[in-house]
């Protein structure tokens, strides 16, 4: 069985922009939710800061968008290689 590695990568970006989306939007209504995520999230993405605005929301998503997207397509590859 091989992958069809554009399909991965978009089902993957979809799947982690909305995780980024939903618990930046929770930080916003619910004080301190996911802080130790968006914590780690922003060690890792330059840029973003994990803080609860509207705009640390939007980058967090396109950075799970892009992040997904890239990481589930170069897995696809992979693993359509080594199969």
């Amino acid at each position: 069985m091989k992958f069809n590695e554009k399909q991965l990568g978009l089902a993957c970006a979809i799947i982690w922009g909305a995780a980024m989306l939903v618990v930046g939007l929770a930080s916003i209504v619910w004080r301190g939710y996911g802080q130790d995520f968006l914590r780690v999230m922003a060690s890792v993405y330059p840029g973003y800061q994990g803080g609860a605005s509207h705009s640390q929301v939007a980058i967090g998503t396109v950075y799970g968008i892009v992040d997904g997207l890239l990481g589930a397509y170069a897995f696809g590859w992979l693993y359509n290689r080594l199969a």
